[in-house]
């Protein structure tokens, strides 16, 4: 069954590339040229998808995607001409699973939404439980909780905590997490690892010893 992708992008010629090699690539595809209008398609039809540009008319790709994922947890990948971190900050507040600036290669985009479709649709009910410390990973109900409190995370941040609980008292490298959170080869910027690990401290509570540790250089550990 082909994948149904939602493009909102307003910049025509890029908007035809990308849908082009999409289909190509054997996928569905609406693309819609404004925000209002790729909100409002958002909420009427299921995507597995959805590519969305940060810089639209009507109505900006942040709040667009915070709105969606006030009600969806459809993968959002934002599409962003700015790399600076209070732009990708920006997107991680909203929601977004993950990026990718302007100018990028086609290969690259098409590689971050196989990699984020194999996420989604691996995820299975094991019912298995991590623990660490006061926090609970419930794997079965996708959940993670702070002294039975809900911690609202995204997928990616999620996936991101599992791994790093997982491997407690071990360190994870830059490159391992992009290879297991995001399914990434090594030789992709490993600052996107850096922007959601301290996306993901600003949602734990703050303790004093704090719970994920910069070993420099080389990665991060949740020491017991």
């Amino acid at each position: 069954m082909q994948k149904h992708i939602l493009l909102v992008e307003d910049e025509k010629n890029i908007a035809r590339f990308i849908e082009l090699e999409l289909k190509h690539e054997q996928f569905e595809v609406t693309v819609c040229s404004d925000g209002r209008v790729g909100l409002e398609t958002a909420l009427e039809q299921e995507f597995d998808v959805i590519l969305l540009d940060v810089m639209l008319p009507e109505l900006n790709g942040i709040e667009v995607c915070r709105r969606i994922r006030a009600i969806s947890d459809v993968p959002i990948i934002l599409i962003t001409a700015r790399d600076a971190v209070i732009d990708r900050v920006a997107g991680l507040d909203a929601g977004a699973d993950d990026y990718i600036v302007k100018p990028f290669a086609i290969e690259e985009l098409l590689a971050r939404i196989r990699s984020i479709l194999r996420r989604y649709t691996s995820v299975e009910s094991t019912g298995q439980q991590l623990k660490y410390k006061n926090i609970t990973i419930d794997s079965a109900a996708y959940t993670a909780y702070v002294n039975e409190e809900i911690l609202s995370l995204t997928k990616t941040e999620f996936d991101l905590l599992s791994l790093l609980i997982e491997n407690k008292n071990r360190v994870c490298t830059r490159d391992q997490i992009l290879e297991q959170v995001w399914g990434y080869q090594s030789d992709v910027e490993t600052n996107v690892v850096d922007v959601y690990i301290r996306h993901l401290r600003s949602k734990l509570p703050k303790i004093e010893s704090g719970y994920i540790e910069t070993v420099r250089g080389v990665g991060y550990v949740m020491r017991e």
